[in-house]
């Protein structure tokens, strides 16, 4: 089982580095006025497990943290993410 866990950790790690770098391409598309990143591929790398990485480039870039709509599926990534190891865990037991 720890290596399942570990092997989460290092997905987690890994979508994350490359979430981080999908929101801030798209932040610097947003400045220069070029092609964006599809609100949906944001949301789906979050979902995927990049959601560590998503919330730090909200926060530390400062982007797609005002709209409303897109926070509420976001957080829902968040809470999808945290209760899949919670799964795991509970399925070890049954």
């Amino acid at each position: 089982m720890i290596r399942v866990y570990a092997g989460l950790a290092l997905w987690y790690l890994v979508l994350s580095l490359v979430t981080f770098g999908v929101y801030w391409w798209d932040k610097r598309a947003a400045r220069l006025g070029q092609w964006r990143v599809r609100e949906r591929t944001l949301h789906g790398l979050a979902l995927l497990g990049g959601w560590p990485g998503a919330w730090l480039a909200r926060h530390l870039l400062r982007h797609k943290s005002r709209k409303p709509s897109f926070q509420a599926v976001f957080w829902f990534t968040v809470l999808a993410n945290l209760l899949l190891p919670v799964a795991l865990w509970w399925a070890r037991w049954e």
